[in-house]
C-alpha cells in the first residue's frame, strides 16, 4: 500500500450519466447500479481527466493510502470507442483531433488544439 492521489466519486451527488467512463483512459470508472464507481483503484492514475466532464460535480482527488497504480495493468484494458468528449466549439471528437480539458465561464470543457487560439485570442 502506498499514499497517493486517488479519484472519488461522491455516490449521492452522481446522476449515473456516465460521462466520466470515457475520460478515464485506463478502465477505472464504470457504472456499476446506475452509479459511477472507480471498480480497481490500481487502474486510477489520478490524473482526473473525469473531473471536468462530470456534470453533478460528484468527482474529486485526494491523497490516500490505497494500492499501488498498475501501469501495466491500466495499459491492457479496454479502450473506450465512444466519441462523447467533443471540443466544446467545433464538436470534434477525439478522434479526429487533440482534445484539452480546461475550465472556461465557470464551465469545465474540452478545446481541440485549432480552436483553442481562438478562444485565448478571441
Amino acid at each position: 500500500m502506498v499514499i497517493r492521489t486517488i479519484v472519488k466519486i461522491d455516490e449521492e451527488k452522481c446522476n449515473g450519466c456516465g460521462k466520466c467512463i470515457s475520460p478515464c483512459a485506463e478502465g477505472a470508472i464504470q457504472l456499476i447500479n446506475g452509479k459511477a464507481r472507480v471498480v480497481a483503484e490500481e487502474l486510477c492514475d489520478g490524473m482526473g481527466f473525469c473531473i471536468g466532464v462530470c456534470p453533478q460535480g460528484a468527482i474529486s482527488v485526494e491523497q490516500r493510502q490505497t494500492i499501488e497504480f498498475n501501469r501495466e495493468k491500466a495499459e491492457s484494458q479496454p479502450r473506450s470507442t465512444d466519441i462523447s468528449i467533443k471540443c466544446f466549439k467545433c464538436e470534434k471528437g477525439e478522434n479526429e483531433r487533440y482534445l484539452i480539458p480546461m475550465r472556461y465561464q465557470m464551465e469545465s470543457i474540452w478545446v481541440c488544439t485549432r480552436c483553442l487560439p481562438s478562444l485565448i485570442h478571441g
